[in-house]
């Protein structure tokens, strides 16, 4: 009887080491992910990019100009939406002493189509003056994949 007892003990344990060892699985092949480095973007407007600082008649050209985003390949990415900041100075007066105090005015719109709408052209061509400045920021660009980047900003200023 021992021994009927020890060959069963001895099965049930090679039948459950065999069915533990049908269990296993191998873990399903992960796909290759190739992670996205973006592309060094540049801003462009007409001919200047980055920071400049231009006379007053050619900002107004400029601003009539479209906004044109490229990488170092000179590839063509479409823009999506930016935001224009027209940074101005004006005067403030106290309704109490008639004193007059200069500050900073801003103006700022979201755009999703460049060249700048004619509104804003002519906004900017009767009222921009040395030592405004306008700010192109938050430049969303699609590349032809779809894929969704920031550009670089550029800023405009009026000498």
């Amino acid at each position: 009887m021992a021994n009927i007892v020890k060959y069963v003990f001895i099965l049930f344990v090679l039948f459950t080491c065999n069915c533990m060892q049908a269990q296993n699985t191998k873990p399903a092949a992960s796909k290759a992910f190739q992670k996205f480095t973006p592309p060094k973007l540049t801003t462009t407007l007409g001919i200047r990019s980055d920071s400049v600082m231009v006379v007053k008649e050619e900002a107004i050209q400029l601003v009539a100009l479209p906004l044109k985003i490229t990488d170092d390949k000179k590839n063509n990415y479409s823009i999506s939406s930016y935001q224009l900041m027209y940074k101005r100075k004006a005067v403030t007066e106290d309704e109490e002493t008639g004193k007059v105090t200069p500050v900073v005015s801003n103006v700022s719109d979201l755009f999703k189509v460049t060249p700048l709408p004619t509104i804003w052209k002519n906004i900017l061509k009767e009222q921009l003056k040395p030592g405004d400045e306008l700010f192109f920021f938050d430049i969303i660009v699609k590349d032809t994949q779809g894929r969704i980047m920031y550009a670089p900003t550029l800023r405009i200023k009026v000498k």
